[in-house]
């Protein structure tokens, strides 16, 4: 939304910077493949700070959590055979993502292909949660698949399957048996008169700033009132409600009225004209908490090939649903009190089909 303001009027330092980030952006979409990554740059002490501010007594952010967004980071990463911006979903040949922690990673995805694998830390993230999971080796042997996904272990699953039973699953949503609606979606007239009128709120509240080094890097500084431009900006998609992709309401001023109007920066790194990093320092959104420092930073890359792991093993979502069903009345019922009750294959296929 800067880039699309800058070029629609303001000063000409504005104009200027906005140009190099729309070049730089230009440079994102003829690639074939990009990699980015999301963190927080930030400490425990300071998210247990703010989460004091609006927490009620008993119900504060614990300290493993507060460490593990501390640390946590969110890569994705995506290949295509045509240009990323000439792209559809047809021509995407992998995607990855992956949460990864200060111990490693907790949960990992990738589709290559027409095969979508996984893998989680099934221990740490029950940790985490409170929620203990129960060790893969106590499950029975009806647990299956979800055995070994709780072991840490690759499944792989048809991509057509799971597409599948997602279908199935929201269409099961629908009452009566009626078929869900389809999602709303921005047709071309649409998209042009939402960002025509996004770049006069931008161009009016947003101011841009330009340095650069010898060694061919540059920042390009987006600074902003924070309360005035988030509720510019949502008055302006108010009237075009219908035709967007979005819940239906939006919040008004009254909804941001205690919201904090300082200015918040955005620091767009450029490395010889093509982007390599965000970062938004939020720090000063912080009202009376003690933030030592609070940013949202994403890097950006050229993308590595995404390959299929090896030794994955093979399931069926069913077998996990099944799988999942089985770990958790094993891990709640002895035998004695539940019996020896046992799950065959296709047992569960009604309920997903149901689902």
């Amino acid at each position: 939304m800067v880039l699309a303001g800058t070029a629609a009027c303001g000063t000409v330092e504005n104009l200027s910077a906005g140009q190099k980030l729309d070049n730089a952006f230009d440079k994102l979409g003829e690639e074939r493949s990009l990699s980015f990554e999301l963190d927080l740059d930030t400490d425990a002490a300071s998210l247990k700070a703010l989460d004091a501010e609006s927490s009620e007594p008993g119900e504060e952010m614990p300290d493993e959590v507060a460490e593990l967004l501390s640390e946590a980071r969110i890569s994705f990463s995506v290949q295509s055979k045509k240009p990323i911006e000439k792209s559809e979903e047809k021509d995407f040949t992998a995607m990855a993502m992956k949460v990864s922690g200060a111990d490693g990673d907790l949960l990992e995805y990738r589709l290559v292909g027409d095969h979508v694998y996984f893998r989680v830390d099934a221990v740490k993230l029950g940790e985490l949660s409170g929620s203990p999971m129960p060790p893969a080796d106590e499950l029975p042997a009806e647990a299956g698949a979800f055995k070994k996904l709780l072991d840490g272990k690759w499944l792989k699953v048809s991509k057509k399957e799971m597409e599948e039973t997602g279908k199935g699953m929201a269409g099961a949503g629908a009452l009566g048996g009626e078929e869900p609606s389809a999602e709303p979606s921005l047709d071309a007239k649409a998209q042009k008169k939402l960002t025509n009128a996004l770049k006069k709120v931008v161009a009016e509240n947003v101011d841009l700033t330009a340095s650069g080094g010898s060694d061919g890097t540059e920042h390009i500084k987006a600074t902003a009132p924070f309360r005035t431009l988030v509720t510019e900006l949502f008055d302006t998609l108010r009237p075009l409600q219908k035709d967007l992709p979005i819940g239906d309401e939006l919040p008004t001023a009254k909804d941001f009225a205690d919201a904090p109007n300082k200015k918040v920066t955005a620091d767009f790194t450029l490395k010889n004209g093509e982007l390599t990093e965000v970062s938004v320092d939020l720090a000063k959104l912080a009202d009376k908490a003690k933030v030592k420092k609070f940013a949202l930073v994403l890097r950006v890359g050229k993308g590595e090939k995404t390959t299929a792991p090896a030794g994955a093993t093979e399931v069926r979502v069913e077998e996990i649903l099944g799988g999942l069903f089985a770990g958790a009345v094993g891990s709640a019922f002895t035998d004695e009190e539940f019996g020896d009750a046992s799950f065959e294959e296709g047992d569960l296929s009604d309920d997903v089909q149901m689902w």
